[in-house]
C-alpha cells in the first residue's frame, strides 16, 4: 500500500465512511478509505429505499454508487482490503491483509452487520423477500403477511410497526417466552393480526423464484409448520466489527464503540462513526450524520496539533 501520510484514514466505507471522507476532503485533508467488502454497506442490500432526504426512493446501490463517486469526486483516495488491526502513535499505523498505510487520523465507521439465521438459499433472498429493517422496508408490505423471527426489543418493535400495516404477522421465538420490555410485550399481544409463536425456531426458508414461506420447528418435539409468508423481518441482533480495534478503543458490553454523538474515543486522533459506535438510532440518515461530526472533530485534532 502507499507510503503516503494522510491526514485521514477511514476504515469502513458504509454511508457514514464516505461522509466522513467528503467533509473531510472538503475541509482540503489528504483521504484514504479502505473497505473489504463493498462500498455502501448494509443500504446496497435494499432494493428500494424511500427515507433519505432528498430521494422520493432510490436502490441501495443506487445510493451507494452515487456516494463513492462524489468521495472520489472530492479527491478522496479508496482501497479495498480488509484492515487488521490499527497501532496508535503521533502518526497511527493501519495494518491491512494488503500491506500497512499510514494517517495522522483515524475514523473507524465498520458498522454492524445483521445476524443471520444461517440457512440454505438465505443469502439470496436478502433484499428480494428477507428484510432487517421495518422503518425502512415495512411499506412493502402493506396489507400483506409477514414473519418477524426474534423476541427481544428491536423484534417486538420491528413487529408492532409492521402491524400499523400489514394484514398478518406472526412473530416467531425460539424461547418459549419473549423477552422484550413488558410494554412492548403488552402492545404486541393487543395488536389483532399478530400471531406469536414461542418455542419455534426456523428450519428452512420456502420458494423457488420467491420467497413464499417458512417452515418452523417446535423445540419441545420437533414438530414441523409452514407459515405462508409474503415477506421475513430477521431481528435476532447486530454484530459490531469492532474486535480488532478492542486495545485502541474502549467497547461496551456488547462490542460497540464506547462513544457518544460527539465521535470521540478515548485514544487522540481515533474517531468512530456510524453502527459501529453506541447508539439507540442506526439509520442511513443517522450513519451520514456521525460520518459528518467525525470528520469535522478529526480536523480540529488537526489543526489543533499544528
Amino acid at each position: 500500500m502507499s507510503e503516503q501520510i494522510y491526514d485521514v484514514i477511514v476504515v469502513g466505507g458504509g454511508p457514514a465512511g464516505l461522509t466522513a471522507a467528503i467533509y473531510a476532503r472538503r475541509a482540503g485533508k489528504s483521504v484514504l478509505v479502505i473497505e473489504k467488502q463493498t462500498f455502501g454497506g448494509q443500504i446496497t442490500y435494499s432494493p428500494k429505499v424511500e427515507n433519505i432526504p432528498g430521494f422520493a426512493s432510490v436502490s441501495g446501490n443506487e445510493f451507494a454508487e452515487q456516494l463513492v463517486e462524489q468521495a472520489l469526486g472530492q479527491g478522496a483516495d479508496v482501497e479495498l482490503a480488509e484492515v487488521l488491526s490499527v497501532k496508535d502513535g503521533a502518526i497511527k499505523t493501519v495494518v491491512t491483509d494488503g500491506g500497512e498505510c499510514y494517517g495522522r487520523t483515524v475514523i473507524l465507521s465498520t458498522g454492524a452487520r445483521h445476524r443471520t439465521l444461517g440457512l440454505p438459499g438465505e443469502e439470496k433472498w436478502i433484499g428480494e423477500g428477507i428484510s432487517f429493517c421495518a422503518v425502512c422496508d415495512g411499506a412493502f408490505y402493506e396489507g400483506r403477511t409477514v414473519a418477524v423471527i426474534g423476541g427481544g426489543n428491536s423484534a417486538l418493535q420491528e413487529a408492532i410497526l409492521l402491524c400499523e400495516q400489514s394484514k398478518k404477522v406472526y412473530v416467531v421465538q425460539n424461547l418459549d417466552e419473549l423477552t422484550g420490555e413488558q410494554q412492548l410485550r403488552d402492545q404486541l399481544y393487543a395488536k389483532e393480526n399478530a400471531e406469536i409463536i414461542t418455542g419455534h425456531v426456523v428450519d428452512a426458508l420456502l420458494g423457488e423464484e420467491e420467497l413464499t414461506g417458512i417452515r418452523i420447528c417446535r423445540v419441545a418435539d420437533g414438530s414441523m409448520r409452514d407459515l405462508a409468508i409474503d415477506g421475513l423481518f430477521i431481528a435476532i441482533g447486530l454484530l459490531p466489527q469492532n474486535e480488532p480495534f478492542r486495545d485502541i478503543i474502549a467497547l461496551d458490553g456488547r462490542g460497540y464503540a464506547d462513544a457518544d454523538e460527539t465521535c470521540l474515543t478515548g485514544t487522540p486522533g481515533i474517531f468512530v462513526a456510524g453502527d459501529c459506535r453506541r447508539k439507540s438510532v442506526r439509520q442511513v440518515t443517522t450513519a451520514a450524520s456521525d460520518g459528518a461530526v467525525a470528520a469535522i472533530a478529526a480536523c480540529n485534532y488537526l489543526e489543533n496539533a499544528k
